[in-house]
C-alpha cells in the first residue's frame, strides 16, 4: 500500500453533482488529506507550499461553515461572492480556491515528474 492508496478522502471519490458542482465538504476533506504528503516530501523544502495550501483550505472552510447548506458546493460559494462583488477581494474564498487549484496543479506536476523517474528535487520542482 502507498500513502495515496490508503487515503481516507480522495479527490477521485468525490461525486460531482450534475447541476450544482463539486461538494465543498468532500473537496475540503480531500485537500486536508493531501497535507501530510507535503511533510513526507520535505518539511523544509515544502514548508511554504504547505503553509499556503493550508491557509487557502482554511479560508474556503471559513466561508463554508458560515452557511453549510447555502455553500454546499464550491460553485455556490464562488457565485455568491461574485454576486456580492467580493470574489476578487483579497482573502476571499474565491481567491483562496484559485490559489488552492494552482497549488494542487503544482503538486500534481511535481509528483508526475518524480513518478516518471526524476531523482533531482530541484529539477522536478
Amino acid at each position: 500500500p502507498t500513502f495515496f492508496s490508503v487515503m481516507s478522502n480522495r479527490f477521485s471519490d468525490i461525486e460531482l453533482r450534475e447541476e450544482e458542482g463539486i461538494p465543498t465538504e468532500e473537496f475540503l476533506e480531500s485537500c486536508y488529506a493531501i497535507v501530510p504528503v507535503l511533510d513526507k516530501l520535505g518539511p523544509t523544502v515544502f514548508a511554504p507550499v504547505k503553509m499556503d495550501f493550508v491557509g487557502n483550505i482554511k479560508k474556503i472552510n471559513q466561508k463554508f461553515i458560515t452557511n453549510r447548506e447555502e455553500f454546499d458546493t464550491l460553485q455556490k460559494i464562488v457565485l455568491h461572492e461574485v454576486n456580492a462583488g467580493v470574489a476578487q477581494v483579497r482573502n476571499s474564498a474565491t481567491e483562496a480556491l484559485l490559489w488552492l487549484k494552482r497549488g494542487l496543479k503544482f503538486l500534481k506536476g511535481f509528483l508526475t515528474e518524480v513518478k516518471n523517474g526524476e531523482k533531482n528535487i530541484q529539477t522536478a520542482l
